[in-house]
């Protein structure tokens, strides 16, 4: 069986940063990529699987969505015991959002057929948390968010899994399969990727394909495919504190200014 995990190179900040031209995000000359946080949770779990099974039982296949540049996540997937890889670009894919994201890892689990889907809980840099349920939806899967804890043998048509839920509650669920499943920090313990690993994954090739290579329409990627836009990115004004002394007479009558000056 397959086991597909789908990756994203996410963006961080430096302390200092600027605004693209068009004003709809943040100009990736100030910005430093790494694989994102989840994922790597994602990609343990879906290792350890791997490694649980007898010898060539399961193969743990990564995916990203994007340009060149993110071959590094895929290759860092790779040493951490991914099989295979996969890169999906294409220029009208900078404009996709996370549906349209999703149509594109739904139509490779299409045709990849694998038994699990294993998508981090969100991402680190947007944490829209949108995209594992997405996928699990065009796909018409069972799927279950924020899984901490995953219990599953190949071939087997359940898995067991607990999941988080708000107060401290943890619920327990047997899930059919195939099945989507977005991982939360803490499943597992990542694993650090050795010099010779590194080598390996440096040494392997990663599969470059189209939307269009996969069977999806100009109408189905990018923006055309999108539900939503980003109209404008931009930082907030600061706003200002302020300690309200006095009596209590005296603190109610400058309590009453400040919310006639805030209604106008």
């Amino acid at each position: 069986m397959k086991i597909l995990v789908p990756v994203k190179r996410v963006a961080s900040l430096d302390d200092e940063f600027e605004l693209r031209d068009d004003g709809r995000d943040v100009d990736p000359d100030f910005c430093e990529h790494d694989l994102n946080e989840f994922d790597e949770y994602a990609l343990e779990a879906a290792v350890q699987i791997k490694e649980a099974a007898p010898e060539g039982a399961v193969e743990v296949v990564v995916l990203t969505v994007g340009p060149e540049d993110a071959d590094d996540v895929l290759r860092k997937a790779l040493a951490k015991g991914a099989d295979r890889a996969i890169r999906v670009d294409d220029a009208d894919l900078g404009d996709a959002d996370r549906v349209a994201i999703a149509r594109v890892i739904a139509k490779v689990a299409e045709n990849e057929e694998p038994g699990l889907v294993l998508c981090g809980a969100q991402s680190a840099d947007q944490g829209h948390a949108q995209t594992g349920m997405s996928v699990g939806a065009l796909l018409g899967w069972a799927r279950t968010a924020v899984v901490s804890r995953l219990d599953f043998k190949p071939g087997a048509s359940f898995a067991q899994v607990e999941r988080e839920l708000e107060g401290g509650l943890v619920e327990r669920l047997e899930v059919e399969t195939p099945a989507v499943l977005t991982i939360q920090l803490g499943i597992n313990t990542p694993r650090y990727a050795s010099l010779r690993s590194i080598k390996q994954a440096n040494a392997k090739a990663i599969e470059c394909v189209s939307p269009r290579d996969i069977g999806l329409a100009d109408a189905e990627i990018g923006s055309a495919g999108s539900l939503s836009r980003v109209r404008r990115v931009f930082v907030p004004e600061r706003g200002r504190g302020e300690i309200i002394e006095g009596t209590p007479a005296q603190q109610a009558a400058r309590l009453l200014e400040i919310i006639t000056e805030v209604k106008g």
